[in-house]
């Protein structure tokens, strides 16, 4: 029997499915898992950096983002989480790189201005308020607990975690050894 708790570290436990956030062509040979959080300052240097790989090997790699909100450190990082998962299904990516974009600005107040910029409607801002994807969101962070995160950012190539650097360089040669022939 498993709990949400039983850990598995190197492997991920969850697989990618259809309720994952892809980014990439879904043929893509590679996916890379990323575990993060949207206020790490570790995360933000791995953001564009993560943005250059997709560029590099568009028809190579995909990438699924999955949170991992450290709130005992980062206490805005659980509401940045919301935010990007209460925006509009076909703007998530968009509310995912505002977030990475305005590291300096996930205090409520211009989470809710951003926020009701993205959707006029008033719906994300709605949805944030009430806390509509918490369950989603702890579901991303227990997958994580029972793959063996313990840090952001953490990634899975292929559902193996990389344990090397996340460095262009280091992430590249990564994502050509886990393809396969």
């Amino acid at each position: 029997m498993t709990t949400p708790f039983d850990i598995q570290t190197g492997r991920l436990t969850i697989p990618v499915g259809a309720g994952d956030h892809i980014r990439g062509v879904e043929s893509a040979p590679v996916t890379l898992v990323e575990y993060g959080d949207y206020q790490c300052p570790y995360c933000g240097a791995a953001y564009p950096i993560v943005e250059e790989l997709l560029r590099e090997r568009a028809d190579v790699v995909r990438l699924v983002f999955r949170n991992f909100p450290l709130s005992d450190i980062h206490p805005y990082a659980e509401p940045a989480a919301e935010f990007a998962e209460s925006a509009p299904a076909d703007r998530f990516w968009d509310a995912h790189d505002w977030l990475f974009t305005h590291q300096d600005k996930l205090d409520p107040p211009h989470l809710a201005a951003a926020a009701a910029e993205l959707d006029p409607s008033g719906g994300m801002v709605k949805a944030m308020v009430g806390r509509v994807f918490a369950d989603r969101i702890r579901h991303d962070f227990l997958g994580g607990v029972r793959s063996g995160v313990n840090g952001t950012p953490t990634f899975f190539l292929n559902g193996v975690r990389h344990d090397g650097g996340y460095q262009l360089p280091d992430l590249i040669r990564a994502v050509d050894a886990a393809r396969p022939l």
